[in-house]
């Protein structure tokens, strides 16, 4: 069975994921600004669609709640593959977690510009979450056949 040993560079690795969830926070300051601005009261998680095709502030927050709801949904899954993967290489696991964040801030930036089909810009943050699996995966096999 193969041993964890953590290494002095894991620090980046735990820079990258402190910096992804600095990035949620962000996220979610946002929502509440383009809540505020479109007058959407709690509970309501988004505004009703009809309001939404009128008013182009509630549109906006609508845009600002489903993008941050996205990168909720995606974000554990990049954290397991950021945390586990840097163990084994911890350099280029945050150098793949930098492609990721770069590219859902491109992601929701787009998004965020009121037309959400150009959130595809975003989409090569795919790439660093797939250097990640690789990595975990690598991570793996020598904790579990070497």
């Amino acid at each position: 069975m193969g041993e964890i040993v953590i290494s002095k560079e894991y620090g980046y690795v735990l820079s990258t994921f402190t910096a992804s969830a600095l990035y949620l926070f962000s996220l979610g300051i946002q929502v509440g600004k383009y809540r505020r601005a479109a007058d959407v009261p709690y509970p309501y998680a988004y505004a009703e669609r009809a309001e939404a095709e009128k008013d182009p502030k509630k549109h906006l927050f609508n845009c600002a709640q489903r993008v941050h709801q996205n990168n909720l949904e995606v974000f554990p899954v990049y954290s397991s593959l950021l945390l586990v993967g840097g163990i084994s290489h911890p350099v280029y696991a945050s150098a793949a977690g930098a492609v990721f964040l770069i590219g859902r801030a491109v992601y929701s930036a787009n998004y965020l510009s009121g037309d959400p089909k150009k959130r595809v810009r975003g989409a090569f943050y795919s790439l660093g979450l797939l250097a990640l699996l690789g990595m975990t995966g690598s991570t793996l096999y020598n904790l579990l056949l070497q």
